[in-house]
């Protein structure tokens, strides 16, 4: 039977019960002109850049004062920054953080400061340390790609999968949401899986090694943007512009690629809106001591195909 596109209906950031397990004595109004520290891995990545932006015009908006930190997914450079911010007396932080394991630390650090920590696009494996852990729902949006993808490769043929940085939590969740789709499609082969770090350049070399491995192959599935560019282009440079690409994050790059027949798909995650909704959450938290929330926030992810890339831009639709 044809591959058919499905809904699925999951946990948005709306959702969830009141969160009161962390509390600190905040007094209403007493953090207006304060400061909010914003950290992200490199802006040389749009998605990190978007996050930054929207964290930093929101808080502005609101009446803060900002710090924009970057830590490239280094968590020692990432747990300086921490020290710094804490010694600096910021009154919350915005994060997207760089290791799951590796930044739980850092996180308790500023709440035993009395700092509270606002997690975005990336979770830590601890809860009870930051107030909200907000990501884009990753196993849901992974589905979608893999559907598109399946769809794209008429449920057959030989393909790759460009996996993002093994310590980042999110590479393994879309690895599986990939999988458990694909998988159900016996003429579907992987014949080669690879990591590339999330990164363009790297993407394009372990590309160039895949192709020269497996000539015949039909098609290459992407953890992120970033890889899909990177494997496009060594795609394109080998003449072979007739792979199908598929990505993850809805990048404006991306979005031209496909508008320009290149790249197939991709799948938003809404980096600008997920930030400001982590600053909004600091100011209620900031203002009640509450954000009336679950820690853990989902927030659904969308199919971007030729049919829709038109209405992408800055990983928001309009």
């Amino acid at each position: 039977m044809p591959m058919k596109r499905r809904t699925f209906l999951t946990t948005t950031a709306a959702a969830g019960a009141a969160f009161a397990a962390f509390s600190l004595p905040l007094r209403a109004g007493s953090h207006a002109g304060g400061t909010i520290a914003i950290i992200t891995p490199s802006h040389d990545n749009p998605f990190f850049k978007a996050e930054a932006d929207g964290a930093q015009a929101k808080a502005e908006e609101l009446g803060y004062k900002t710090i924009v930190l970057v830590h490239d997914d280094d968590p020692n450079k990432q747990s300086e920054q921490f020290d710094t911010v804490i010694a600096q007396g910021v009154i919350a932080i915005i994060l997207d953080n760089a290791g799951a394991d590796a930044s739980v630390a850092a996180v308790q650090r500023a709440k035993d400061a009395g700092i509270p920590s606002f997690l975005i696009d990336r979770e830590i494996t601890a809860t009870g340390v930051a107030v909200s852990q907000i990501v884009s729902n990753n196993y849901q949006g992974a589905q979608l790609g893999a559907e598109e993808f399946v769809i794209q490769m008429g449920e057959s043929g030989p393909y790759a999968e460009l996996l993002g940085k093994e310590s980042d939590t999110n590479a393994g969740i879309r690895s599986q949401g990939y999988h458990d789709v694909i998988d159900q499609f016996a003429d579907m082969k992987m014949v080669a899986q690879q990591t590339a770090n999330w990164s363009q350049t790297e993407a394009f070399t372990v590309m160039e090694s895949m192709l020269q491995a497996n000539p015949d192959i039909k098609g290459v599935i992407c953890g992120n943007d970033t890889m899909a560019m990177g494997a496009y282009a060594a795609l394109e440079a080998a003449g072979r512009g007739d792979v199908i690409v598929a990505g993850f994050d809805g990048s404006n790059d991306v979005r031209d690629s496909i508008l320009g027949g290149g790249i197939k798909a991709t799948v938003l995650q809404p980096a600008y809106e997920q930030a400001q909704i982590a600053v909004e959450q600091a100011h209620k938290y900031l203002e009640t001591g509450s954000t009336g929330l679950d820690e853990k926030q989902l927030m659904d992810c969308v199919l971007i195909t030729e049919e829709n890339a038109g209405q992408l831009d800055n990983f928001q639709l309009s």
